[in-house]
Order: structure tokens, then sequence, then C-alpha cells
């Protein structure tokens, strides 16, 4: 089998919405910190935020997953990566993340340690859509299973945050707050 490399640089194209959106937000961001902060911590609030924006998209779109012999390759935008051996992977399997902006789905490798890891590149969203992201990752699963044995793969348990939803969050949060905030009164008072 021929080595799949799936890689940031052809997958993420910032667009001109994308711009104008980042120039709005530093036009807006700008306004309020020189009425608040004035001149000089305007500008480093802005070079600080450009900065950011910079490294975040230099880092997105130099990302990159190889999958070959020796196991999966990540790199998330600095250095050479790291290699995980097909030994080290246990499972793989597609995190899917609902918003309000759609579905996410992202593939990820799950290690003997029970650590996981998502492949970057290798994803699907409504933002960046990606119509081959399920025939890439059952070539992902063709290479995983070709390189170890059926003994080797098991699916982890689920943890407790996949079991949450975010409405079961919220309503514990709110129970916190509201149990503290009655605390607080009632030592006050």
């Amino acid at each position: 089998m021929n080595e799949l490399s799936f890689r940031g640089k052809d997958r993420y194209h910032p667009s001109w919405p994308h711009f104008t959106a980042l120039g709005l937000g530093l036009v807006v961001e700008g306004g309020f910190a020189f009425y608040r902060l004035g001149v000089v911590a305007c500008c480093w609030l802005l070079l600080g935020t450009v900065a950011l924006v910079g490294l975040g998209i230099s880092m997105a779109l130099r990302s990159w997953t190889t999958v070959g012999a020796a196991g999966i390759t990540i790199c998330w935008g600095i250095g050479r990566g790291r290699t995980y051996s097909w030994q080290e992977i246990r499972w793989i399997d597609v995190r899917e993340t609902k918003s309000q902006y759609g579905t996410a789905l992202a593939a990820r490798i799950t290690l003997a340690d029970g650590r996981r890891r998502s492949l970057p590149a290798l994803q699907h969203s409504t933002r960046y859509p990606d119509p081959d992201f399920q025939v890439d990752f059952q070539r992902v699963v063709n290479w995983w299973e070709l390189n170890t044995e059926s003994a080797a793969r098991f699916q982890p348990p689920k943890r407790l945050r996949n079991r949450l939803t975010p409405q079961a969050i919220g309503l514990i949060l709110g129970l916190l707050i509201t149990i503290v905030i009655v605390l607080g009164v009632a030592m006050e008072g």
C-alpha cells in the first residue's frame, strides 16, 4: 500500500470573508482599546492579536498527518511531528462535534495508554468540507488493520465527558452557582 499524506495547506484556505471578519474584529478591538487604554496599549494589543492569529493560521497550514509502514505521524505545525507505531495504536475512530455552526468530524487514534490524538488535516466540517473524508478515513483504518493483530485492537471505554451532554453540564453548573450564591448570602446575613 502507498503511504498516505494529509496536509493542512491542501485543506485549509483562508478566504476573503475570513480576512474581512478578522479586519472588522481588529477595527472594533482597536477602537475600544484606543478609547479605554490609549495609543501605546492599543498598538500592543493589536500587535499581539495579529501575532496570535498569524501563528494559528501558520500552524493550521503547516499541520499534517502521514500514514505508512512505521505507523501514523502527526505534526501540528511545529517541529518534525511525532510517530506513533502501529503497536501503540489500539483504536481509530471519528469524533463528531456538533455546534451552532454545524457538525465537525475528526479522525483520531487511541493509544495503548488511553490517550487520544486527533489527526490533523483529516477532518470534515461545514466550513472546510472534505467530500473524501470517509474514504480517506477508511484508508487509514485499512492500514491499521493490515499492520496490527485483531487481538491488539479494542474500543476504549467511554469517558465521563463523552456521556455528559452540554445541557447536563449547564444544569450542574447552574445548581452549583445557585448554591454558592445562597451560601454567600446566608453567611453575610
